[in-house]
């Protein structure tokens, strides 16, 4: 984990072929970590993987950084830059059946294989797109994502407001034996 980062997003996977797992955002303060609300959360219908690969249904384990975020709603006052646009659209249904729409709201783009700085819509993939992209934390949909960490309406607002670049925020994400290492 970066140093200087002084807000980290843990995303914590119930085990590494789950798609079930629990956020908490830390603050670091000048006495040490404050833990926020604990939160469930959605990631890939397959889990956890430490190489991800586009199509694997498997979300990156690993620390990445926040730095954009978006989405079809109007900007709820983050302090990261937003980009709002019709283009976040989700259609169709769910691995076990739930609408999709509505999903991608708000996003935060998790700065895996992406180049940070651009919209969340950026299909630039530094990596090569073999290796997937697009992994965002957005709205849940009542259901397992595709690579994504999905989190409650009003959690993914609350998030939006708190995170700040000058705290250098970062999502550290994985099933807990992964994250233990």
């Amino acid at each position: 984990m970066p140093r200087r980062s002084r807000q980290v997003l843990v995303v914590t996977g119930h085990d590494r072929n789950s798609p079930l797992a629990t956020a908490v955002l830390y603050e670091r303060t000048g006495v040490g970590w404050r833990a926020g609300a604990s939160r469930a959360a959605h990631n890939a219908l397959h889990g956890w993987t430490d190489d991800h690969r586009e199509g694997d249904l498997r979300s990156p384990i690993g620390v990445h950084t926040l730095t954009d975020a978006g989405g079809r709603l109007a900007d709820p006052g983050t302090r990261l830059p937003y980009d709002r646009s019709d283009r976040f659209t989700a259609s169709g249904t769910g691995f076990d059946g739930e609408p999709l729409s509505g999903s991608f709201d708000y996003v935060i783009a998790i700065d895996y294989n992406r180049r940070p700085g651009t919209s969340p819509l950026d299909r630039t993939r530094p990596l090569g797109p073999d290796r997937g992209g697009g992994i965002w934390l957005h709205i849940d949909h009542g259901g397992p994502t595709r690579g994504c960490v999905s989190l409650a309406e009003d959690a993914m607002e609350e998030l939006l407001r708190a995170l700040a670049p000058d705290r250098e925020p970062v999502v550290v994400m994985g099933d807990a034996a992964s994250l233990e290492r």
